[in-house]
């Protein structure tokens, strides 16, 4: 019998200690034994390494000087890493003991497999957060998810092949990272794992969604709901995704739709609910991609 490939489990955090020790304390509770775990800290206010190593010896921690995003810290572990497959998993998640298994098996056996998700749930176990994705459109740079909010009932639990993966838990055979390259850390945060995936059906290979496996996520509590921050980089990254992705007709009846519908809605919107810190840091994104009109066409790693 083959050995069972590594898995290299790969998560960051960022001011989430309560959150990462809850996902450590599920990932013990694995029953696939080859992998290794490693914590990227993304220069949190207060280092978790010695608390986290101290619980947890048995995983990889690396301390980073600086916020490097999403990407850069996630990019921090894969070079790090020695596993056959690369698992980004979000800090504010759980896996279940067995969710492993049918994971790898499927992307043994389907060697066009480029990227693969599985069923993403709400932390109460019966809402669905996502079961596939349906690719972003050229006009609103905006994609959609595939049972959003619907009740699970079973009725995504089958594979198949999918537009987008969900950054919360997102595999990739190392083979592929060798061939595509890391993750575009151009985006710091929001739209880098689309951009990625778009990389990866480029050089012919397919996303996929595991319904045979399921994790529980918590929706991001880093960067909060309605932030500044958030806003920011959603409006920035939006524009650079559709840049860096999409030409022809396709980019410029996107660019048209934005800055004539979506760019005054949303300044008509968050001025009409007086949310003058959002509208700043709406037109703070729009500005970027206009003072970097060549940076985002070009990859940056």
């Amino acid at each position: 019998m083959a050995p069972s490939p590594l898995v290299s489990l790969i998560t960051i955090n960022y001011n989430t200690l309560t959150d990462t020790q809850q996902l450590l304390e599920s990932v013990e509770k694995l029953t696939y034994k080859n992998i290794e775990m490693i914590v990227v800290d993304n220069a949190s206010k207060v280092s978790p390494g010695a608390a986290l190593t101290a619980k947890f010896p048995w995983i990889k921690f690396i301390q980073s000087d600086v916020n490097l995003g999403f990407a850069g810290g996630n990019n921090l572990g894969i070079k790090a890493s020695k596993g056959d497959y690369v698992f980004l998993v979000n800090s504010d998640t759980i896996v279940f003991p067995d969710f492993l298994e049918p994971i790898v098996a499927f992307m043994e056996s389907h060697p066009d497999a480029g990227m693969a998700t599985p069923k993403v749930l709400y932390p109460d176990g019966k809402t669905l957060q996502y079961a596939g994705a349906i690719r972003i459109n050229p006009y609103t740079g905006r994609g959609r998810r595939l049972g959003l909010l619907e009740q699970d009932h079973g009725q995504y639990d089958k594979n198949y092949k999918t537009d987008l993966g969900h950054g919360a838990a997102l595999i990739i055979p190392r083979r592929i990272i060798d061939l595509v390259g890391l993750m575009p850390e151009l985006y710091f945060l929001y739209y880098e794992e689309h951009d990625w995936c778009e990389m990866v059906k480029r050089a012919g290979f397919s996303m996929y969604y595991i319904g045979d496996s399921k994790i529980l996520h918590t929706e991001s509590v880093s960067t909060g709901n309605d932030s500044p921050l958030k806003t920011y980089y959603l409006t920035r990254n939006r524009l650079i995704f559709m840049r860096r992705n999409f030409s022809g007709i396709p980019l410029l009846s996107g660019m048209l739709f934005f800055f004539t519908v979506s760019l005054p809605w949303n300044i008509l919107k968050y001025t009409a609910k007086g949310k003058m810190t959002l509208l700043k840091a709406f037109l703070r994104g729009v500005g970027w991609n206009l003072t970097h009109l060549r940076l985002a066409l070009g990859v940056c790693l």
